[in-house]
């Protein structure tokens, strides 16, 4: 009976992510708005993080162009954000057993769903940002994990492993190493918190390896991002301030991306139900030493964001991001927030304590799921339908059959990053092509956010792109490195004079949505040094995840074998 009990959290968990996702288990390709799923991806400089924008996505398109060498690309893309919100849920559960042994089983599945059910998980889904939710899904195993190394069990191996999995953004592996270090102050028997955090910050850095190292010796830049410090800032829902957004795990800057139920007066309803379950079991937990550290993060993180948000907070971090480019990243507030996700789960955990005078704990656990679920309904099937796969037309499969078989780099137009397609939906989209072929494609990285336009760091993919608009000679174009253009049609952005250029170009292929025309320039030949140095990082990284799996899986066997004689072991994550 025992034995069956440990399958209920994980299966909850998979349930509850099932219930999210389920539309996704149809054919087709994750494609909304930052998500871009493709059936092969490769390896280009731009994977690496070599190209002129800075290295947001490594070590992420790495990781997608091998595993999609064996598996369709968008398969892969979908098993990791199942996999991750199955995580978050599964990790809840696991902290909460590792702090709050008393909560039980009822505490554990209060736990679970407030990391799986949520507004941020529900808002990063619409944003498309599927890598960032695997980030956020290993912040508990993290916690466990460094909670293991300061106890004196094994804990360096799942250390090693989440931070490496929590790296697949640089913004997850930047909040998984937060908790780490918060974690730090809880007291232990094992080693001493030098060691621990020596430990974890040599772990960290060899993690970020991939984008470092893009700093180091890629062309991208990440200058100019102040400007979009206040597009980007943490958004008041309705009836909520921003401190009440944040707090109820809502408020991300683009409010396209928000479930319809947040988009009303509702939303003050459902942050009262979240902060209400989380508040009730607060008191109790801050009395557990291991939990103290998590909860305090989760109350700075809130309060932080909420200062950030307002006119001082986005001075200074304007005047920040113009002294250190690299904190752009800090721009986007309410991604933060997932910060207080470890300490949320604890505590409420804690309210089936704090409501055992009253309820049984499986009907307060009971009443609490019901609650955080039914205060938002339309995370259900793919956040209301709006999160389902889409199909490519053929012509796409066949322009990039074409580009492959000749990889020039490729200038494309409308002049937008973003796409409206009609096959693929209402929300826009990041143009699939980069993804799509082993060619270079020029990109400006410019975004429209509240008819504000946040320039992007393509400089190069900028001067070609005037060119077109301008009606420029071919022989222009062949002179900037251009080898070929594709128009895209039936999607938002400016032509200009393009068209005076286009019917000077031979065309390779056409069809109603894309029309592919050669021109023939190449790009000027660049050292090899770079990107073998590039690729050397992302391997260091690929390796951390394999020994950090293999690690586990021992230490798993150990535990099997151990229970399977009648011994005991205390080894952990």
């Amino acid at each position: 009976m025992v034995r069956a009990g440990r399958w209920i959290a994980p299966c909850y968990a998979l349930g509850l992510t099932a219930l999210i996702l389920a539309p996704l288990l149809r054919p087709g390709y994750l494609l909304l708005r930052d998500a871009v799923s493709t059936p092969r991806s490769y390896l280009t400089d731009t994977a690496l993080g070599l190209g002129e924008s800075a290295p947001r996505a490594v070590p992420q398109d790495f990781a997608v162009a091998l595993a999609s060498r064996l598996v369709d690309g968008g398969t892969v893309v979908k098993a990791l954000l199942f996999v991750g919100l199955w995580l978050a849920g599964y990790g809840a559960a696991r902290l909460v057993a590792t702090v709050l042994p008393d909560a039980g089983l009822p505490g554990q599945l209060v736990a679970i769903t407030v990391a799986i059910w949520n507004p941020y998980v529900a808002e990063r889904l619409l944003q498309g940002h599927w890598s960032l939710l695997v980030g956020y899904a290993c912040l508990p195993w993290v916690a466990v994990a460094m909670l293991g190394l300061r106890s004196g069990t094994s804990g360096l191996f799942g250390l090693v492993f989440f931070l490496a999995l929590a790296g697949l953004t640089p913004s997850g592996l930047l909040l998984a190493a937060v908790v780490a270090l918060a974690c730090l102050a809880i007291p232990g028997d094992g080693p001493p918190r030098w060691w621990c955090a020596v430990a974890a910050v040599a772990i960290t850095a060899t993690a970020a390896l991939p984008w470092l190292m893009a700093l180091v010796v890629g062309s991208g830049s990440s200058r100019g991002e102040s400007a979009g410090v206040a597009a980007f800032a943490a958004r008041a829902e309705p009836g909520l301030g921003t401190l009440g957004s944040l707090a109820g795990l809502g408020g991300i800057w683009n409010a396209d991306a928000v479930p319809g139920s947040r988009t009303t007066v509702f939303a003050l309803v459902a942050t009262a139900v979240l902060v209400g379950v989380v508040g009730l079991g607060w008191s109790t937990v801050q009395r557990v030493t291991a939990a103290r550290p998590l909860l305090l993060l989760a109350a700075v993180t809130v309060l932080v964001l909420a200062v950030l948000a307002t006119g001082p907070g986005l001075a200074v971090l304007r005047w920040a991001v113009d002294v250190a480019p690299g904190l752009g990243m800090l721009r986007d507030g309410q991604k933060w927030v997932a910060l207080a996700m470890p300490g949320y789960a604890l505590a409420g955990a804690g309210a089936v304590a704090a409501l055992r005078d009253r309820l049984p704990p499986a009907r307060a656990a009971l009443a609490c799921c019901v609650a955080l679920v039914v205060v938002l309904p339309d995370l259900a099937w793919g956040v209301g339908g709006r999160v389902s796969p889409v199909h490519y037309p053929a012509g796409w499969a066949a322009v990039a059959a074409k580009i492959n078989a000749d990889p020039r780099p490729v200038a494309v137009l409308p002049a937008d990053s973003m796409r409206h397609f009609s096959w693929s939906g209402d929300a826009p989209v990041l143009d699939p092509l980069p993804r799509w072929v082993r060619a270079e494609v020029l990109t400006t990285g410019d975004l429209n956010v509240g008819g504000q336009t946040v320039p992007g760091e393509g400089t190069h993919a900028r001067t070609v792109q005037q060119a077109l608009l301008s009606g420029a000679e071919p022989a222009t174009l062949g002179v900037n490195g251009v080898g070929w253009v594709v128009t895209e049609s039936g999607t938002d952005g400016e032509m200009g004079s393009a068209d005076k250029t286009l019917i000077r170009l031979p065309v390779s292929y056409r069809d109603s949505d894309l029309t592919l025309y050669r021109v023939g320039g190449r790009a000027p030949k660049a050292s090899a040094g770079p990107r073998r140095a590039a690729l050397a990082a992302h391997l260091a990284w690929l390796a951390m995840l394999v020994v950090g799996a293999g690690g586990l899986a021992i230490n798993l066997a150990v535990r099997h074998r151990s229970a399977g004689t009648g011994g005991s072991s205390s080894t952990a994550a």
